[in-house]
């Protein structure tokens, strides 16, 4: 018998088109797990879509739902059928304007509901106002095209972010990691550790947690010191610091500073912040539409020419051309493929989400 408060959640999941479906699964396998742990049903979910048609993911299977967004926006309120949290499970991409989903979501927000976003879903969020002044996990694939769209959201690129009721998670495993910390609030760490057992699942991630390892380490880098310059570096690449200040900061000395990262990552730190720097631009090229010159500047290059060069140099290719490839990747669309359907089951997560409808319903200064 569980001595413990009991939660009663329905999560409310919202599937864009191109959605990604490991960042799905594994939000909703966490809930799962709870439930079998808990031996009760003290989690359930209902999957939402934009007509109440079946959606198709990513990586091309179709998932069907339960309810359309109109209909969803209908249940709002009545009793047996009112969420206590609402998500917004984005993939690669953000989803075109939706003004039905802003609607949803700032009628959720109203009704002091919890909103989260999973990978570009944190877009939808932040194009409401509602994440306004608040932390928000971006993926780094996103972060710079996000920084530049948001600039009143505090955009970080951690593993996920609890701001108040707002939450937000880049994606892929790190879904399974936010969804967990549900389970951390309602119950106990015991009952999140069983949950993590059952998925052999070696260590959940803490809210601010790094999203991903340096750029270019192959393993886990231990030197705290190489840590904090590198995010002194991420912070700055719209204005380079000196590696010295860098340094100082950290009090260690230029040299030595140059010794860890030779050692630990195999680049001089100049070198490191410069394709840093590039990372970000080349991501913007991509991702935005921001003119080449304003990407040169928000990288911290002054000069254009200067710019074309060392994107050259690392690309392969000039920034013109690599954003005109990338326009005519999106005119043509993704490469044709067989479309597989999931049909819904009358498994254990269905019974759940249907008793939930019933029943509760560095060395660079700037270049």
């Amino acid at each position: 018998m569980l001595a413990m408060k009991i939660a009663r959640r329905l999560f409310s999941l919202y599937l864009g088109p191109g959605f990604s479906l490991q960042a799905f699964s594994s939000a909703v396998e966490a809930l799962r797990l709870a439930n079998e742990v808990l031996e009760s049903e003290s989690y359930a979910w209902r999957i939402v879509s934009d007509d109440g048609h079946p959606v198709r993911s990513s990586c091309g299977l179709t998932i069907s739902v339960d309810t359309s967004l109109k209909e969803e926006r209908g249940l709002l309120g009545k009793m047996g059928f009112f969420p206590s949290v609402a998500v917004i499970c984005g993939g690669s991409h953000p989803f075109s304007a939706n003004q039905a989903l802003h609607g949803w979501l700032r009628e959720c927000r109203a009704r002091k509901l919890c909103l989260v976003g999973i990978a570009s879903g944190v877009f939808s969020i932040a194009q409401t106002g509602l994440s306004n002044g608040r932390r928000c996990a971006v993926h780094w694939e996103q972060f710079p095209t996000f920084v530049e769209q948001f600039p009143s959201v505090v955009a970080v690129q951690s593993a996920y972010e609890i701001d108040g009721d707002t939450y937000s998670c880049p994606g892929g495993d790190a879904a399974f990691d936010m969804f967990v910390q549900f389970v951390i609030e309602d119950y106990d760490t015991s009952i999140a550790s069983r949950v993590c057992e059952k998925a052999a699942a070696m260590r959940v991630r803490q809210p601010g947690d790094r999203q991903r390892l340096p750029l270019h380490a192959g393993a886990a880098i231990h030197h705290d010191g190489l840590l904090k310059i590198i995010e002194q570096m991420e912070r700055t690449l719209d204005e380079p610091v000196a590696l010295e200040d860098m340094a100082a900061s950290i009090c260690l000395s230029r040299r030595q500073v140059e010794r860890i990262f030779s050692k630990q990552i195999g680049r001089s730190p100049a070198r490191y912040y410069l394709e840093m720097r590039l990372e970000r631009a080349h991501l913007l090229i991509l991702n935005s539409q921001l003119p080449i010159v304003e990407i040169a500047m928000a990288c911290g290059f002054v000069s254009a020419s200067h710019f074309s060069k060392a994107y050259r140099d690392s690309y392969g290719t000039t920034p013109r051309e690599a954003r005109s490839e990338a326009t005519e990747h999106l005119r043509r669309g993704p490469a044709a493929r067989p479309i597989r359907h999931i049909e819904k089951v009358e498994c254990a997560s269905s019974r759940q989400a249907n008793a939930a409808r019933n029943d509760c319903c560095w060395s660079a200064s700037r270049t």
